[in-house]
């Protein structure tokens, strides 16, 4: 029976382990893939408290290395429920394990949309990136495509347009369905092109590592064109991982986690943290303080266990 078990082994779910274990708890760390989450793609990270430069998975690696020093446990599994027990919850595994945990914090962050084009996995932090903040800086003075049309294609733009060439928007659908506010700031800028209702059918690539993206190939009413570029951010949309735990927490309409008084659920004993939740800004910073208050509120949940 561990005093707090924890579903994602992200920066949300590292932190968590870590003050977990300050606070003297037996941790343990469930993630289904690499520890360290989304950031292990990104090649290099600039905008990490104490770290002027680092490779995602050079932090991933760091958080880990900190909570198992700590002394939380880790394993690779892929957890597909968790259930409310009389002693605390029942967390299973697609691997047949089960495990006990007095309290479960979930950290089961996103995956981002991509358009499952060949060649596309291996481009993923190496000329194709998903966060302006993380990675506009690499592509100042130079061209890159925003694929996507919406709210959060609009927001990337808009810190983009600042600091590239030229900024060059491929949207699928007939109209561009950002808010009329986001739009205006963006599409006002002289260097912005842009093209709607196309399909994208391709990324054109190169042998030179330096810079593996040279375009985008797209087609527009029936007319291919193609989009040459230094980089490509995709803004397709986030898939939250969240149905299992819907019956213990609240979703919105979008399938995140909607926390209650930050990290606390309807489910006694159950916190989420991270980028699976609900939130405005999902950074590693955000999600490390997400993972710390929920770590917090379990000890504080657990501390009162065993003060009754």
């Amino acid at each position: 029976m561990y005093d707090m078990i924890i579903v994602g082994g992200g920066p949300a779910g590292l932190t968590a382990a870590i003050y977990g274990r300050r606070n003297s708890k037996s941790v343990l760390v469930i993630e289904k893939t690499v520890f360290g989450g989304q950031i292990v793609n990104s090649p290099k990270v600039e905008n990490i408290p104490g770290f002027e430069s680092i490779s995602g998975d050079e932090y991933g690696d760091k958080l880990l290395d900190q909570a198992m020093a700590q002394g939380a446990e880790a394993v690779i599994e892929s957890v597909n429920a968790v259930e409310k027990t009389n002693e605390g919850f029942l967390v299973s595994t697609d691997e047949g394990s089960k495990y006990e945990g007095k309290t479960v914090i979930l950290a089961t962050g996103t995956t981002h949309r991509t358009l499952g084009l060949p060649g596309e996995e291996s481009l993923l932090g190496n000329g194709i990136s998903f966060c302006a903040v993380c990675d506009g800086d690499f592509y100042r003075d130079k061209t890159v495509v925003m694929i996507g049309g919406g709210n959060s294609a609009f927001v990337e733009s808009a810190l983009l347009v600042k600091i590239v060439k030229k900024l060059i928007i491929l949207q699928d659908l007939p109209t561009f369905t950002a808010d009329e506010k986001l739009r205006e700031q963006v599409l006002c800028n002289d260097n912005v092109e842009t093209h709607v209702g196309t399909k994208i059918l391709a990324y054109e690539t190169s042998e030179h590592l330096g810079n593996p993206i040279t375009g985008v190939t797209y087609e527009e009413n029936g007319v291919k064109g193609t989009a040459t570029c230094d980089g490509v951010f995709l803004a397709v949309g986030l898939i939250p991982d969240n149905d299992a735990f819907k019956d213990l927490t609240d979703l919105d309409e979008r399938g995140y986690f909607v926390p209650e008084n930050i990290c606390h659920t309807k489910t006694p004993g159950l916190f989420v943290a991270g980028d699976c939740c609900q939130k405005t800004l999902r950074q590693v910073t955000t999600a490390c303080a997400d993972g710390a208050y929920a770590a917090v509120w379990a000890t504080e949940f657990l501390n009162s266990m065993e003060s009754c």
